[in-house]
């Protein structure tokens, strides 16, 4: 797999100059185009299209000091369809428009140029097991959140006070399956998963798919199919951002199964010691070549 997408990253850079066709990529990765983006986003650490961005801006810049063609001309070679557009793009990434840059000389920011090799590191291993559930619910209240990678959310953290210890006990008395307990649910709306980005965020439950629940509890439906359950234990919430991120990073590429866009499930209890917690996370996923179509929320 990695040697698929060192071959996807091959195909980029011969064709920062001109149209990079998505759909050839993820050909050539031997995965979905969905798939492929969000395991790009999730290996890069920012969308595909920031990177085609920075790479190509990164091009220009080269040829803008080099003093060879028009500005005009690279602003085309790369893209954009006027000197106007080109600039702003340029002085957005750079720090100085293009004209400037030639006539002074400037110092420009480079992004390089990205290839993937498998590291191991790290002490414990990644348990995890395939499950195949039957349609059910996610019940509870649900906020809009940014994406924060390292350390505690404030939103979350804000959203839980406001909550209160009888709001979530009342949720926590409608669990009624696995994974049972309360659960932290998040479903992305779009293919990054940079710092920052919107996410819908649930304070919930899993209830069977007939079951009655409040008429003022949010209800999200989740039909039928495959899941990916991880395991964890350790300091939080390292631990497990560390897991998340290895799950997209590692266990993705090496098996041969794709993410299937959905809520994702995560089940937290501390550890008695106090030292930190056991976590299980529920990802949706496909045998690989089998993806079927996004489900909308309820």
């Amino acid at each position: 797999m990695l040697d698929r997408l060192n071959q996807a990253m091959e195909y980029i850079e011969e064709h920062l100059d001109g149209a990079v066709d998505t759909a050839e990529l993820a050909r050539i990765a031997t995965t979905s185009e969905y798939h492929f983006r969000r395991l790009f986003s999730a290996l890069a650490g920012m969308p595909l299209s920031e990177y085609l961005r920075r790479r190509r801006l990164t091009l220009a810049g080269a040829e803008v000091l080099a003093g060879e063609r028009t500005l005009l001309d690279v602003a085309v070679r790369y893209g954009y369809g006027s000197g106007e557009a080109f600039a702003r793009a340029f002085r957005a990434m750079h720090g100085v428009g293009p004209g400037e840059a030639r006539r002074t000389g400037a110092v420009l920011v480079s992004q390089p140029r990205m290839s993937f090799r498998l590291v191991v590191e790290g002490s414990s291993s990644m348990e995890y097991r395939i499950v195949e559930k039957p349609a059910f619910r996610i019940v509870g209240r649900r906020a809009r959140v940014p994406l924060v990678h390292e350390g505690v959310n404030p939103a979350i953290a804000e959203f839980l006070r406001g909550l209160g210890a009888d709001g979530a006990a009342r949720i926590a008395a409608l669990s009624e399956q696995e994974p049972r307990g309360i659960l932290s649910v998040t479903e992305f709306f779009s293919e990054s998963r940079a710092e920052g980005v919107p996410l819908d965020y649930y304070h919930a439950v899993a209830v069977g798919a007939g079951a009655e629940v409040p008429d003022d509890l949010d209800v999200r439906e989740v039909p039928a199919g495959t899941w990916g359950v991880f395991s964890v234990s350790g300091e939080f919430p390292r631990a497990l951002q560390e897991m998340w991120r290895d799950v997209f990073t590692q266990w993705f590429p090496s098996n041969p199964y794709e993410f299937q866009p959905g809520p994702e499930i995560l089940r937290t209890r501390p550890l008695v010691d106090g030292t930190g917690a056991e976590a299980e996370l529920w990802i949706p996923v496909v045998r690989a070549g089998g993806r079927r179509r996004p489900t909308t929320v309820g």
